[in-house]
């Protein structure tokens, strides 16, 4: 059956974005062999390029091209048809094709390649949305090309959302990653930020982590948090998730609270520091330049602003993703 549509329920951090639906991926539509054949045929169907992980954006739109004549290649991904009137009119098919490299010829009418990262701040709902779906699916096919169970090669099929051993006929499905991202307070509601050991200069952020086999959300939280800063976490409460297509994951964001904030320490491992905000002091620090903070299409900062009450100036630097 079809996607459905969107549903009206918003959680309480809102539509984050990078969460929003513009698209029926059209999962009933994908099981016909013939469906690039039929879409093919359609003057109405259009090509959404990509190459090293970025798309042909033309100022703030996706640029989605007529299928050109040699069609759509050895790889296509059927991405689905957008739902409402944007660019293209509702009901119009959209097909992914990977490049091995960027293509000057598509470069028309200014038209530029831009990351995911780069862009999504400036897209509209229906780019968006086909931007993170196209990113999270083409990393999956670049990392999956050969079996797990017997190492020999696998063939996409079914609108390019399935791939099949060649040798034990086993099918393989894209993967999702999931991670709690959580936003710790403690009795004087201060919030806690941890730099990561891999990030460059004074960058702050909420914690992290990957959700372990065989582990619930909420668990995942009071041990991820207790792994990276030693404090003991309760209450934890989910408020919204939003695909993160670098390369997989689903982040799930939540708040937690602790009673001993004296026992915050850093992991010296994945986290090499953390540190207590009240929200005077973390606009201060945001502002003069002491620190930076998650970049705006991230769930992180939408945790931060969401404890912080609003927007957090930031000096006029140049964007970061």
């Amino acid at each position: 059956m079809s996607s459905p549509a969107p549903l009206a329920v918003v959680p309480p951090l809102g539509i984050l974005p990078l969460a929003r639906t513009a698209v029926d991926r059209g999962s009933d539509r994908r099981v016909a062999a013939d469906l690039f054949e039929q879409i093919r045929a359609n003057p109405a169907t259009r090509v959404m390029y990509m190459a090293g992980g970025k798309a042909l954006i033309n100022d703030t739109e996706m640029v989605l091209a007529r299928v050109a004549e040699s069609g759509f290649g050895e790889v296509p991904i059927y991405l689905g048809r957008t739902l409402a009137d944007a660019q293209e009119p509702a009901g119009t098919d959209v097909v992914l094709v990977t490049l091995a490299r960027e293509d000057p010829a598509l470069e028309n009418d200014g038209a530029r390649w831009a990351s995911l990262r780069d862009v999504a701040v400036l897209l509209g709902e229906l780019d968006t949305a086909l931007f993170v779906e196209a990113a999270a699916v083409s990393n999956w096919h670049a990392t999956h090309t050969h079996c797990p169970r017997c190492g020999a090669p696998t063939l996409p099929e079914q609108g390019g959302w399935v791939r099949r051993c060649t040798e034990d006929n086993s099918q393989h499905f894209p993967r999702t990653d999931p991670a709690i991202i959580v936003a710790i307070t403690d009795p004087e509601d201060r919030l806690l930020l941890g730099s990561a050991a891999a990030w460059k200069g004074n960058r702050y952020s909420t914690l992290a982590g990957f959700v372990e086999p065989g582990e619930s959300l909420e668990g995942a939280v009071i041990r991820e948090v207790a792994e990276e800063s030693g404090l003991v976490v309760h209450s934890p409460q989910y408020l919204g998730s939003q695909p993160w297509p670098f390369p997989c994951s689903l982040m799930l964001g939540f708040t937690a609270r602790t009673e001993d904030a004296a026992a915050a320490v850093s992991d010296g491992v994945e986290i090499s520091d953390v540190r207590w905000f009240t929200r005077e002091e973390l606009g201060n620090a945001v502002a003069s330049g002491e620190i930076t903070i998650a970049g705006g299409i991230s769930i992180a900062r939408n945790l931060i602003e969401r404890w912080y009450g609003g927007p957090i100036a930031e000096p006029q630097t140049e964007a970061r993703a």
